[in-house]
């Protein structure tokens, strides 16, 4: 049965009529065209459909659409601001922290929440925020060296 819901996407209110089993990550996709969040297995395995959903990085897989009613999502697509990558996606480019791309919407958004709870974190914290989200190409060390040079930059490093 379809239903009505609300929500705030990177900034904008949008309104759609969804399948009362529709996921969030279909929403965002096809309904919504924002595809830089992707699928990658459906069973909250890759962290590829990582968003933020009032805040807080969500697998957009796990998640009803009905269930962000209300809530403020950001999808990778929402941190670029004025055409000027954030500094956390610039860190991704400048450090060789991805290769085929896939993850890497999910590992940015990820490394935010991260960041969002510690500013300054170590190597190995890293690793194991990142426990959730896979990467096939680079064996996580630039994409490591990536979130750390992010957050520096977040920090007004240099």
């Amino acid at each position: 049965m379809p239903v009505d819901i609300s929500l705030n996407v990177n900034g904008k209110a949008v309104s759609a009529q969804v399948e009362d089993r529709t996921l969030l990550v279909e929403l965002l996709r096809e309904n919504l065209r924002l595809t830089g969040t992707h699928v990658g297995c459906d069973t909250s395995q890759c962290g590829a459909c990582v968003v933020h959903v009032d805040g807080r990085s969500v697998k957009a897989c796990t998640m009803l659409a009905r269930q962000a009613q209300g809530a403020a999502v950001t999808t990778i697509e929402g941190l670029a601001e004025d055409g000027k990558l954030h500094p956390m996606q610039e860190a991704f480019r400048e450090n060789h922290g991805l290769q085929c791309g896939f993850c890497t919407p999910g590992m940015v958004m990820s490394a935010l929440d991260l960041v969002a709870r510690n500013p300054d974190p170590s190597g190995a914290e890293v690793r194991e925020w990142l426990e959730g989200n896979l990467c096939r190409c680079t064996g996580y060390h630039n994409i490591v060296k990536s979130i750390l040079a992010g957050a520096n930059a977040m920090r007004g490093g240099s």
